[in-house]
């Protein structure tokens, strides 16, 4: 198999390359947990996420956006203190935010696959 030039020889980004990059995804679940750790990648290497996505899968709620939508303090402290993740408050804060305008888009559009793609029309 062909792969970018920018996969390293981790098995976890050659499986990420090889599985899920570049494929189109229409899951709601799925796009909420992308759009989460790609707010956290920010700054930082995909492959850093990467290594961390289990971790951020368990600290959030195995991306639940409505669980996350609802976070409230004391969550966000929880997070700011789990040496597993990234714990920036902004990204964190963001992350929540983040989860509440994904949830408004699904109400408004039927769902945030929809809206992305611009199948509302």
């Amino acid at each position: 198999m062909h792969r970018c030039s920018w996969v390293n020889d981790d098995p976890l980004y050659i499986d990420y390359h090889d599985h899920e990059w570049g494929k189109p995804v229409y899951d709601d679940q799925k796009l909420y947990e992308m759009f989460l750790l790609e707010t956290f990648q920010a700054g930082l290497s995909w492959i850093t996420i990467l290594h961390k996505r289990e971790a951020f899968k368990e600290a959030f709620d195995q991306f639940d956006v409505n669980k996350i939508a609802m976070y409230d303090d004391c969550k966000i402290n929880e997070l700011m203190n789990n040496p597993k993740i990234i714990r920036n408050s902004r990204k964190i804060k963001a992350a929540v935010k983040n989860a509440q305008i994904f949830i408004e888009i699904q109400k408004e559009y039927g769902s945030f696959s929809k809206y992305f793609m611009g199948l509302y029309k």
